[in-house]
């Protein structure tokens, strides 16, 4: 046989060889199609052959994925509108069913799961309140829906294995906001109006006390203000008499000019006197 058949030979049976090996990493699964129709699923890692040409191989990720969606708004018992933001974590159960109902696109699975969570989450929150939806126990709330989405779920050949709600908001086209808004306001209002009265009755408290203090402190000084006087003058007049006695004369000359400076203080003062007055008889001059 020439080489020149032998290599094209060769060279086609290589490519037929390539063409129907393929493989599966740890991981990941995989389905045959023969002729567009699945032939063979589940396939599990690992290297596997496929008829060349007329079978194709589709694969995909069974490990955990999170599947985030928009937030959802929904009412509470009481009416309150809640957005709820949210996100699932789950994986390919089934990937017969899960490539049969999206086509093997991730993102029509994710379209096609939201709604299912959306409305079991809904119905949760219509029956709570907006205190317990917001400062309730939220793994209660999920582990109550995983059952019932999970029923959903499984016929896009996908579970989800935890559901977490990651914040829950007012919408700020909401009345809701306002509504609480006023409400710590009020709550405010009314602490700084009780500190305010507690305020002005230890104010009142302080200055009774300062006031009772203050008329006591001058009692007192009055008290030894008038001792200390009394005290004063008992002295002085021990002093005047002491020096009265020991030279009459000169304590009477004493205070009359004492008397004359008073008299006389302003210089304008004008006495009507007898000339013999005594209050005159240190003025004359005796000759």
């Amino acid at each position: 046989m020439r080489l020149n058949v032998v290599i094209p030979l060769l060279i086609a049976a290589l490519l037929m060889l390539m063409g129907s090996v393929f493989v599966v990493t740890e991981g990941h699964t995989a389905i045959v199609l023969n002729l567009g129709r699945v032939s063979r699923w589940d396939i599990e890692p690992g290297l596997h052959f496929k008829w060349p040409l007329v079978e194709n191989v589709r694969v995909f990720d069974r490990r955990l994925q999170v599947l985030d969606a928009d937030p959802e708004r929904t009412f509470t018992s009481e009416r309150k509108d809640v957005s709820v933001d949210f996100f699932a974590v789950g994986q390919i159960q089934d990937v017969r069913a899960f490539y049969r109902a999206t086509g093997g696109d991730e993102k029509v699975a994710v379209d096609r799961l939201a709604p299912i969570i959306k409305d079991s989450l809904r119905n949760e929150i219509n029956a709570r309140t907006l205190s317990q939806v917001v400062s309730g126990n939220r793994s209660e709330i999920i582990g109550r829906q995983i059952t019932g989405i999970n029923r959903g779920a499984a016929n896009i050949g996908i579970k989800i294995v935890d559901l977490r709600i990651k914040q829950v908001d007012l919408p700020t086209d909401s009345t809701v906001i306002k509504d609480v808004y006023k409400r710590m306001s009020a709550q405010r209002q009314q602490v700084a109006s009780r500190l305010r009265a507690e305020g002005e009755e230890q104010a009142q408290g302080i200055k009774s006390k300062a006031d009772r203090d203050q008329a006591v402190i001058m009692a007192e000084a009055e008290r030894d203000a008038q001792k200390l006087r009394g005290e004063g003058d008992a002295e002085a007049a021990r002093l005047y008499g002491a020096a009265a006695s020991k030279d009459p004369g000169f304590y009477a000359f004493q205070r009359s000019l004492e008397s004359y400076r008073a008299s006389f203080a302003d210089g304008h003062a004008v006495i009507v006197l007898d000339r013999d007055d005594p209050f005159l008889q240190y003025m004359r001059s005796d000759k």
